[in-house]
């Protein structure tokens, strides 16, 4: 077990090295990200490391990775210094807390749930505090990196399940399911499957259906759901005091600028 988890690491780190960079482009101007965040909120990221391609693909998403905003960012900090107001379960790190400058560059989507009050958003991320220090589920890593075979021996029906194929040991996690396992806390729906139970009622014995709402576990989960959940507003920080006619646009002159 040993070896296996040295081994994992190793593969941890290599999977984890940025690749690209010269291609991030930043969803919004870092100053508008910080001043839009509130805790609670869901940052989804879209990475550009090898275990970033496996998660997008197959994910079919733009997003690999999801972290939570635990505080609110502090707008006057000193480079350098800035508040880790953010929790994550990194491959190499495990579970921790990193500042928002980490991912203000790079391609983000913010995403807040709807109707909580700020004691169930301190439940939240209590729940998830308690998680730091925990490591990243090593097996998980192993299933990611099956992917990346030249031929990867993945029926695409299955793709998905591969995210959810971890050891099972509570003391490791990935980012997705640390997320959504803090939220179910409190009994918040993120992607519920959807059944219908179709019974008979009244003394008319006319047939009813009712939709029922099942609980998917939170090992299921992956960054995208976040974003295509119904019960996660999309918080666009660039529309604040967005102004169309002040827009400057110059036109195409090539195929390549169009």
């Amino acid at each position: 077990m040993i070896f296996l988890d040295k081994v994992g690491r190793r593969l941890a780190r290599w999977l984890n090295t940025p690749r690209h960079a010269e291609d991030r482009v930043a969803t919004t101007k870092p100053g508008r990200l910080a001043a839009a965040l509130r805790p609670g909120d869901i940052l989804l990221v879209e990475g550009s490391s090898r275990i970033s391609a496996a998660i997008k693909y197959l994910t079919q998403s733009s997003w690999s990775h999801a972290v939570l905003c635990i505080a609110p960012p502090l707008r006057d900090a000193t480079p350098g210094h800035e508040a880790h107001i953010l929790l994550e379960a990194d491959v190499t790190e495990g579970v921790r807390l990193v500042p928002l400058e980490r991912y203000a560059a790079l391609h983000t989507r913010i995403c807040r749930p709807v109707g909580l009050d700020d004691g169930e958003i301190r439940r939240v991320i209590e729940h998830a505090m308690a998680k730091i220090g925990h490591r990243y589920d090593m097996k998980n890593i192993y299933d990611l990196a099956r992917y990346l075979l030249p031929t990867p021996p993945v029926p695409g029906k299955y793709r998905r399940r591969l995210l959810a194929l971890g050891s099972g040991d509570p003391t490791r996690a990935i980012c997705s399911s640390l997320i959504a396992e803090a939220y179910q806390t409190i009994g918040y729906p993120i992607l519920p499957s959807v059944r219908q139970l179709i019974a008979t009622g009244g003394a008319s014995g006319r047939e009813e259906a009712k939709e029922i709402l099942h609980i998917r576990h939170h090992s299921l989960f992956a960054p995208r759901d976040f974003d295509v959940s119904p019960y996660f507003g999309i918080i666009k920080p660039s529309l604040e005091g967005f102004d169309p006619h002040a827009v400057q646009l110059a036109a195409p002159t090539d195929i390549e600028d169009a």
